[in-house]
């Protein structure tokens, strides 16, 4: 479960706080919780959303400039550490630190609204984490989140990535689970061509 958090500065856009978490990990307790903290200084967040029963924490790049200090921090408070990055931001800004996630989140969409056709050029950043990835020994996951649907689900798999984040997609259609079913079987097509 992908639960994107928005503070109203680093994007526009003010979303929920640690009580949704808290609350989805009560009534799912054995799911992956993956909290997208969108929020400028995220160390302010980290205890609270860890609390609240986070699985994984993602931090952005572009929000912090002590960022090895915040994914340790994640760590220590026994979630597992992501760091996302920005469709503008170079992906080599985040070599420093890739043996320091579980997860890298490649934003495919400018963050902070829903509905915003994908940024092709996404998937290069996806297949040059995935080659680091090997050449460094790493093993965090590739996710990447915007503009994924049943069109692009094949190509993205394809591509490297490990977890796709649709939001859209499923919840502006008028039968949710059918589109979930219709993503993954695309998903399925990308990892047989691979």
């Amino acid at each position: 479960m992908h639960l994107d958090v928005m503070d109203g500065h680093f994007v526009p856009n003010l979303s929920y706080g640690p009580a949704l978490v808290e609350a989805c990990r009560r009534r799912w307790p054995d799911t992956v919780i993956d909290v997208h903290l969108m929020v400028e200084k995220p160390g302010y967040f980290l205890e609270a959303f860890a609390k609240a029963g986070s699985t994984v924490l993602t931090v952005h790049q572009e929000t912090t400039p002590h960022l090895h200090r915040v994914l340790q921090e994640i760590r220590d408070l026994g979630c597992s550490p992501g760091v996302t990055l920005n469709p503008g931001t170079p992906v080599e800004t985040l070599r420093a630190v890739l043996g320091l996630v579980d997860l890298v989140l490649v934003m495919s969409v400018n963050p902070g609204f829903g509905g915003q056709a994908f940024i092709p050029g996404s998937l290069e950043k996806a297949r040059l984490l995935c080659c680091w990835r090997e050449a460094l020994g790493c093993d965090y996951l590739v996710e990447i989140d915007g503009g994924i649907g049943p069109d692009n689900a094949a190509r993205v798999v394809a591509g490297g990535c490990d977890v796709l984040v649709a939001g859209s997609a499923i919840f502006n259609t008028p039968e949710p689970h059918e589109a979930v079913r219709k993503i993954r079987a695309r998903a399925l097509e990308g990892v047989l061509r691979d």
